[in-house]
């Protein structure tokens, strides 16, 4: 693996990455066969990155299975948290299980995955007791469709992948915009990653998504995390996790923004313990 230009800052965190290991079978609602991808191997990645902490995200392919997130987060200790898919109707004291495991947030896929919009709301209101956010991941084209459901949504509100506009958008789009409207109100972050799921410019600069990343960066680096989205699911090649990293260079270049992107944000979003 090639070596990364930025050296992250004590207490870095990866917040969006995956875990899949072919002894856990894949739900029926899954879509494709993801690539055996285990704790070790990410491991090596995250020492590689200089990266101390990271956040776990539940696989749509496991649907609410959340026995290799909970085994994955089990490994990592301490440094880990996680995302986990839940049924509507989990009582709480399955929740609080969860909860005690590393679990801090519920994830809503909109692209695939199997929970309905119906259900965000009443779920957000029912995990804010656990101080759980919703992890979001939609067509970013979308929101200002969904835009007054996710300003009423209480507690924190995570969007992934540079709010992931299927269609590369400019800053002065209205969908951008209602993006921006929601980082406004105070409780909503948005992660800077994934750039080569949507962009047209493509690597290694992804510049399309990148005027948008800067753009936030700029704008709301209280509002904004990193990930590398490791193992990149069906993506041939893969993207260069070190490059993915030194993005940051060019979209975060202030030092101290950077530090709250990648220190800062997680402590508050994941509950880790202040650096």
């Amino acid at each position: 693996m090639e070596s990364a230009r930025l050296k992250p800052p004590p207490g870095a965190c990866d917040c969006h990455m995956h875990v899949y290991e072919d002894r856990y079978p894949l739900a029926p609602t899954a879509t494709f066969k993801p690539p055996h991808a285990p704790v070790d191997a990410y491991r090596k990645v995250q020492q590689d990155l200089g990266l101390e902490r990271t956040i776990v995200v539940q696989p749509t392919g496991y649907g609410f299975d959340n026995s290799c997130t909970l085994d994955a987060l089990a490994a990592l200790g301490d440094t880990a948290r996680g995302v986990a898919v839940i049924a509507p109707d989990l009582p709480d004291d399955e929740v609080e299980k969860l909860h005690a495991r590393g679990m801090r947030g519920v994830r809503f896929m909109m692209l695939g995955g199997v929970l309905p919009w119906e259900a965000l709301e009443p779920m957000a209101s029912r995990l804010q007791a656990f101080d759980w956010h919703v992890n979001l991941q939609l067509d970013g084209r979308e929101l200002p469709d969904h835009a007054a459901l996710l300003q009423r949504v209480p507690g924190k509100l995570v969007i992934d992948h540079t709010g992931k506009f299927l269609e590369p958008v400019t800053p002065d789009d209205p969908a951008f915009k209602a993006l921006c409207r929601l980082l406004d109100g105070g409780k909503c972050w948005v992660k800077l990653s994934a750039p080569y799921e949507t962009s047209r410019d493509g690597a290694p600069h992804y510049g399309d998504v990148g005027l948008l990343a800067r753009t936030l960066a700029a704008a709301y680096p209280e509002r904004c995390l990193w990930a590398s989205n490791w193992p990149h699911p069906n993506r041939d090649p893969l993207p260069s996790d070190a490059g993915l990293l030194d993005l940051l260079l060019d979209w975060a270049p202030d030092e101290r923004a950077r530090h709250r992107i990648l220190v800062e944000n997680p402590e508050e979003v994941y509950g880790f313990p202040r650096s």
